[in-house]
């Protein structure tokens, strides 16, 4: 399986070390920067990483800055990903089994290492659940298309009002 891996400054020796574990397990890793802990932007990694995944190029797509939250809100401006910002073992099954998350979203200065290692383990080998979900993963989907085809207006809905 092919994974894309981007990140900040912040994210950068947490990357690294992710990578290394990919490697080790045999996943193949396309990293999309940076190549140092030089201040960097998160825009600049979440973008090729997040298209690197909707192109079908990657599988699977991580991302990683301080918070793990402007890396969150930078992917998913990305049309075709489900950006999940995990903090523990629970919420990356959750994103991949009922969300059927395709990049994952972690906060370097937030947790350690051991935690990091174990969210991308379940995170990795937890596959979409379907069923009830899928309806609600398709509605996402239509959403964006909606968005593009009528310049931002919002979808129809049963609301009122």
């Amino acid at each position: 399986m092919k994974i894309a891996i981007g990140s900040d400054h912040r994210g950068f020796q947490t990357k690294e070390k992710i990578k290394a574990m990919l490697t080790s397990k045999g996943y193949e890793v396309m990293d999309f920067g940076p190549d140092c802990a030089a201040s960097c932007d998160y825009p600049d990694a979440a973008y090729p990483t997040c298209k690197s995944v909707v192109s079908g190029v990657s599988e699977l797509g991580i991302l990683l800055c301080g918070s793990g939250i402007g890396m969150s809100i930078s992917a998913n401006k990305v049309r075709g990903i489900r950006a999940a910002l995990c903090h523990d073992e629970l919420t990356a099954e959750m994103s991949r089994r009922h969300n059927d998350a395709n990049v994952l979203c972690l906060p370097a200065d937030l947790i350690g290492e051991e935690l990091t290692r174990r969210i991308v383990e379940v995170w990795l080998k937890t596959g979409f659940e379907g069923g009830r979900h899928e309806r609600r993963v398709k509605k996402i989907a239509l959403y964006e298309e909606k968005e593009l085809q009528c310049g931002h207006e919002r979808p129809d809905t049963d609301a009122k009002g």
